[in-house]
């Protein structure tokens, strides 16, 4: 039976995300045999659901599932962790414990067409669209785990890889979110590539030229709104420093 998931859409990584663009732009990241429920969001918050492309040991074909954003590593006594591990520094990948095991056997792809940051102004915070090109679905970099809770209950859950900013992103966040490229999906999916060397040079900025950013509704800082109308782009009502893209 074809395994049937709901997508997500547009996704903001501190601490929200977007996946409303292209339907088959997203289908293309995945196996044909996929059944794919068309549902935009706009809004995507810690801990809620996100969907992921993975490619399982032994197979070849890659295939949609969704998974609960804030990595649960297997040994975790609770999944309270998931709180606090949102996202994972490319830098210390290999040597933090949560992601240590995740990062050469369980790897993953989590499509979007943009992503938020925010710049404080006065005492609010204005959001950002990130889109790379002119809105096209992207996959960030992600590692994923299965924790079993004391009373049986399988969850998956997964994080989001991180790395210095790009030129864009400098002037509102010391980091950003890493964006694999389309030629390296193979190679980061696959689960039989070990070898740190192959996929370190992956988890780099994205080239800022490539990239786009324009404000957004403030309705956006209210994690419960998830509707297109507060991620369309707006008309600033103070000015601030920097180009705009």
């Amino acid at each position: 039976m074809p395994r049937s998931v709901s997508l997500t859409s547009r996704i903001a990584v501190y601490p929200a995300l977007e996946l409303d663009g292209s339907w088959t732009e997203i289908r293309n990241l995945c196996a044909a045999d996929d059944e794919v429920e068309e549902h935009p969001r706009y809004n995507i918050a810690p801990t809620q659901p996100v969907l992921i492309v993975l490619k399982e040991q032994g197979k070849k074909i890659r295939h949609f599932t969704t998974m609960r954003w804030g990595l649960i590593p297997s040994w975790a006594k609770d999944m309270s962790i998931g709180n606090r591990t949102l996202n994972a520094r490319s830098e210390t990948v290999t040597t933090t414990p949560a992601f240590r095991d995740s990062i050469f056997t369980k790897r993953c792809l989590i499509p979007a067409d943009g992503f938020y940051e925010w710049r404080k102004m006065g005492s609010v915070k204005q959001p950002y669209c990130f889109e790379v090109g002119e809105g096209e679905v992207f996959a960030f970099a992600g590692l994923w785990d299965e924790w079993r809770s004391p009373d049986g209950e399988i969850i998956e859950s997964c994080t989001i890889l991180t790395t210095g900013p790009n030129s864009l992103v400098a002037d509102l966040h010391d980091r950003m979110p890493v964006i694999v490229t389309p030629d390296k999906y193979d190679v980061w999916l696959d689960p039989d590539v070990n070898d740190f060397g192959r996929i370190r040079d992956i988890l780099k900025p994205y080239d800022a030229n490539l990239m786009r950013r324009y404000p957004v509704s403030r309705k956006l800082n209210n994690s419960k709104i998830d509707d297109a109308e507060a991620a369309s782009p707006a008309t600033l009502d103070t000015p601030t420093q920097g180009q705009l893209f």
